[in-house]
């Protein structure tokens, strides 16, 4: 390396510091997993089409419930079908096997499940397939035990199960050979083993084992078994980003052992000691209603009556008075209306959301609870609850909100704050207290100002700090978690409750700053925020659409080494030193975007942040760089055009259309948001 080259990374170093300490805008606020999941979509099974494979020998489908971050599968071959870690929810497989010709014959468990209750008895009794379990699982419903290297055969397709331990002792994964793959594995269902970016947590037994102990299991398993598959294996977990069965989950739906060995950090540790601190390290709380779906799903969940699904209603005298004996009221509403006037008490869980994570997180296991809302909100909150075992709602309100008015019962409210009214709050010394209710690292990442953070799920606990006569202001990412946090501080006796409207994405895109993890510790936080101008980050998927939809409307500019250009490069673009591009002001011109681009988008985003500057032309980032671009689009690279790189005197030339000859560029599936919690 030069030394002009290591006097520019020095001053990039420097700007980025500078500019993740004190920053208008970053992705932790801006990809909130609530809001990801406030659709419609995210709340029923869902055809992850990009996968989905039909070939004259078998068909392929992949299944995403949102609000779970739950995978399943349908694998058919020669008119039979097998399920592989279904939901409780069973009439998709069956509609797609009856459109398919496909008779259901067999269910494939990778494990006992404890985020959610496995639709394997719903499928049974339904289809009268058979259910395939580890024989170690010891499983309390009938099956057939499955041990090491035991086959499975689906028509043309041949199944080889591994024993898998370190999520649990008893996971297992499914090897799946297909007539055109012969003896090499063609993909492989993973289970909680093996997750995209992640691992299983190992957390979950209880005093029944140790996590470090399961861990060393899964240690095993990785360096002696996985590890050993062919990189083009394409592997099929049961979860995605948002799931607590693991950290760090990605958002893809698939990749391969190839890409996991790479990428995967769990994977990077080459010795037992550190795997295990990695893996054991950080795991958020595991939510206590796990433990007994676990034991649910082991010894085999009841049936369930789709024709009974509606709770008996309750008037508002009789649901007041159960309230006051200890059950639970939760109004399943949006933010807004719950905070105009909601049942005294009750505990906002919005319907719009991960609605069965967070009333297993906050209702406990077994106690009574009411539902409030509309009567196709009620009808929805009690069929998605047996999603987590929460079979028996006492009832629901009869009349909802105005029945409890008329009744003359206590209501409750709060008001909503704009972020702009909170902002002048805090710069007048007239603000309440604010509470931060997401996950400390979230908070640690990008937060508002000068804030406490106190963990929704602590809140019950930990909230007790804070004075009941103070008035108390909530904020999350997309003001779910908030409204909810905010409501169990009313419930807790607190006066003066407030909620911030639209949470910290309004905030952002009203333009106020924000403090981030550079500068906590070091007296940033305490700090009124500077707004520093960064670039923007353009993903694989947006670019790709510029380059076939909108030739001419941008600049791209490449700042690897000539060589690694010469090899290849995206078409149109041009090539150029970074010290360059940072010092020569002719990129600084223009109203068009410059698109920067490099290997894995470090370097480029370096020097975007220092561009974004000193400039008000649109800056942008091929966020991930050119790896992310191929890895995520799986085409052979393309052989367009390359020009030589601009000499320092002249402006780079707008983007012409791609070179004659040069292949068009693979359409992108939809980027799914991160489901994090």
């Amino acid at each position: 390396m030069n030394g002009n080259y290591k006097k520019w990374l020095g001053m990039i170093a420097l700007v980025l510091v500078f500019a993740t300490t004190h920053s208008r805008a970053a992705a932790p606020i801006a990809g909130d997993a609530e809001a990801a999941k406030h659709g419609d979509e995210a709340a029923n099974l869902q055809l992850v089409k990009e996968t989905e494979q039909k070939t004259a020998d078998f068909v392929f489908r992949q299944y995403n419930l949102g609000v779970l971050s739950h995978y399943s599968y349908l694998l058919g071959s020669g008119g039979e079908a097998m399920i592989v870690d279904p939901a409780r929810d069973i009439s998709r497989y069956l509609e797609d096997a009856r459109e398919l010709g496909l008779k259901i014959t067999k269910i494939y468990l990778t494990h006992s499940h404890a985020d959610f209750v496995a639709g394997h008895m719903e499928l049974a009794k339904a289809a009268g397939a058979e259910i395939l379990i580890n024989a170690e699982t010891r499983a309390g419903y009938p099956h057939k035990a499955l041990t090491d290297k035991a086959e499975v055969r689906v028509g043309k397709l041949r199944g080889v199960v591994i024993m898998t331990p370190g999520h649990t002792p008893d996971g297992t994964c499914m090897l799946v050979y297909t007539p055109a793959s012969a003896d090499k594995p063609a993909f492989m269902f993973t289970g909680d083993t093996l997750f995209i970016g992640s691992v299983g947590r190992p957390d979950l037994m209880g005093e029944g084992m140790s996590a470090a102990a399961l861990a060393e299991m899964g240690f095993h398993t990785w360096k002696e078994k996985l590890s050993k598959l062919p990189d083009d294996t394409r592997i099929f977990p049961a979860h995605g980003a948002g799931s607590l069965c693991g950290a760090h989950l990605s958002d893809k739906p698939v990749s391969t052992i190839g890409e996991q060995r790479r990428e995967n950090v769990y994977l990077q540790h080459g010795d037992l000691t550190s795997y295990v601190m990695a893996v054991i390290d950080g795991l958020p709380d595991a939510p206590q209603y796990f433990k007994h779906n676990a034991k649910m799903n082991h010894d085999g969940p009841p049936l369930v009556d789709r024709d009974k699904i509606m709770p008996p209603p309750l008037a508002a005298a009789e649901a007041a008075a159960r309230a006051q004996k200890g059950a639970w009221l939760i109004d399943a509403r949006e933010a807004k209306p719950f905070a105009e006037a909601h049942p005294r008490g009750a505990i906002n869980i919005g319907i719009r959301g991960r609605f069965e994570t967070w009333t297993g997180i906050m209702i406990p296991w077994g106690e009574p609870f009411i539902l409030v809302g509309s009567e196709g909100e009620i009808r929805e909150a009690a069929s998605r609850l047996k999603r987590i075992g929460y079979d028996s709602p006492a009832g629901f309100l009869k009349d909802g909100m105005e029945g409890w008015k008329q009744a003359g019962l206590p209501s409750g409210s709060l008001k909503l704050v704009k972020p702009q009214e909170l902002y002048r709050q805090m710069q007048s010394g007239t603000a309440p207290v604010v509470v931060d209710v997401r996950l400390p690292s979230e908070w640690m990442a990008l937060r508002i100002g000068q804030v406490l953070n106190i963990p929704i799920n602590r809140l019950f606990t930990d909230g007790k700090r804070l004075a009941g006569d103070m008035p108390v202001l909530t904020v999350c990412n997309s003001a779910y978690r908030s409204s909810m946090g905010a409501s169990v501080l009313l419930k807790m006796g607190f006066k003066d409750v407030r909620n911030m409207e639209g949470g910290g994405e309004a905030w952002v895109a009203a333009g106020l700053p924000t403090i981030s993890a550079a500068g906590a510790g070091h007296g940033a936080a305490a700090s009124p925020a500077r707004a520093v101008k960064l670039p923007d980050r353009i993903a694989a998927s947006d670019l790709k659409r510029m380059l076939m939809d909108l030739p001419g409307t941008f600049e791209l500019v490449d700042i690897r080494p000539p060589a690694q250009f010469a090899d290849f490069s995206l078409p149109g673009s041009l090539n150029a030193d970074v010290a360059d591009l940072i010092a020569n002001p002719a990129y600084l011109n223009g109203t068009v975007p410059l698109v920067i681009v490099d290997r894995d988008g470090s370097l480029a985003m370096s020097a975007g942040g220092i561009l974004a500057q000193k400039t008000a032309r649109p800056i942008k980032v091929l966020f991930g760089g050119l790896e992310a671009y191929w890895n995520e689009s799986a085409a052979p690279l393309p052989q367009g055009s390359r020009p030589p790189a601009a000499p320092p005197s002249v402006k780079p030339a707008a983007l012409g259309p791609p070179p004659a000859g040069s292949p068009p560029a693979k359409p992108e599936p939809p980027k799914k948001k991160s489901a994090g919690c």
